[in-house]
């Protein structure tokens, strides 16, 4: 059983049913808590639908933050979830600008998961 993110009919990631659930109730979590709407919207199929412009905001936000904390337990937190969302992004032709010191890690990470997200 998957967990399909889509754009206009298009499976940016098919991801395992456990996997996207639980990417899907972090990216809410984190969204409530920078007060941005996530992008990601419940579908009939079992899985997300992403709206571009919306989830771009999103992962800047989340990318701000995450870049901005020197709090280690908040920056551990949002790192698995934004470097997933850069990947999502990537897939759905959004992309946001990583200028700070985190930036090459995150691009390398990044390119590293992609390959595990089929």
């Amino acid at each position: 059983m998957s967990y399909p993110f889509e754009l206009g009919g298009e499976t940016l990631w098919d991801a395992g049913y456990h996997s996207g659930q639980l990417y899907a109730s972090l990216a809410r979590g984190a969204a409530e808590f920078l007060e941005l709407p996530s992008g990601l919207t419940p579908n009939d199929q079992g899985g997300c639908d992403v709206e571009t412009e919306l989830f771009r905001a999103f992962v800047e936000g989340l990318d701000g933050m995450y870049s901005s904390t020197k709090n280690q337990v908040l920056h551990g937190l949002a790192h698995g979830l934004l470097v997933t969302s850069l990947v999502l992004l990537e897939r759905a032709e959004g992309e946001i600008t990583l200028t700070h010191r985190y930036a090459a890690t995150l691009l390398e990470e990044k390119a590293v998961l992609a390959r595990a997200m089929g």
